[in-house]
């Protein structure tokens, strides 16, 4: 029952290109097979949640730069079993970030009958996690909503991270040869 608002949310997304399209398959898949998906106790993989957060006049994004995967990254992380990925995603940015206006952005989804999913998944991404002491490796089904942020509030820091930085969507694509950031921006752009 408290994978239903998910799942819901992930059949209604539409998908930019065909890789995106398979990762959402492949996260409704697992979210229906795994009544723990949202536990990061689950080996295998786990659902996760980001922002991609973006200044209100959607000129910049925020990136951090992530202490253990060592690249520029959309702020977020484990669920914990909270079936709410929006508030995840949120959760996680404010704690990455210290940003304190952080907003999601809700759009409707065109269907009279699902007047309740708003904010609308932004993205969809499933990626591998490299082992890391006795945690092996292991799949992210990550959640990404988009997220207005103040770019002129003061950020504060995490030990996660390495640094948090404003950038023009064309200097963040010469930040990064991932590919899940760069049809993050595309979007946005």
């Amino acid at each position: 029952m408290h994978r239903q608002p998910l799942l819901q949310l992930l059949r209604h997304h539409t998908p930019a290109d065909p890789n995106e399209q398979a990762m959402t398959q492949a996260t409704i898949a697992f979210v229906e097979a795994n009544p723990d998906a949202f536990e990061r106790s689950l080996l295998i993989g786990h659902v996760t949640g980001s922002a991609w957060i973006v200044s209100p006049d959607r000129t910049q994004t925020l990136l951090i730069h992530h202490r253990k995967l060592d690249r520029w990254l959309q702020p977020g992380g484990h669920a914990d079993g909270d079936p709410d990925v929006a508030a995840v995603a949120l959760r996680e940015a404010q704690e990455e970030t210290g940003l304190t206006s952080l907003r999601l952005v809700n759009s409707t989804t065109g269907d009279d009958n699902l007047p309740h999913l708003s904010p609308a998944i932004f993205d969809v991404d499933v990626h591998s996690i490299p082992a890391r002491n006795e945690v092996p490796e292991h799949l992210h089904y990550d959640i990404r909503f988009l997220v207005e942020a103040d770019p002129n509030e003061r950020l504060g820091n995490s030990e996660e991270i390495n640094n948090i930085q404003w950038f023009t969507f064309n200097i963040a694509q010469k930040h990064t040869d991932s590919e899940s950031i760069l049809r993050l921006i595309r979007k946005i752009m």
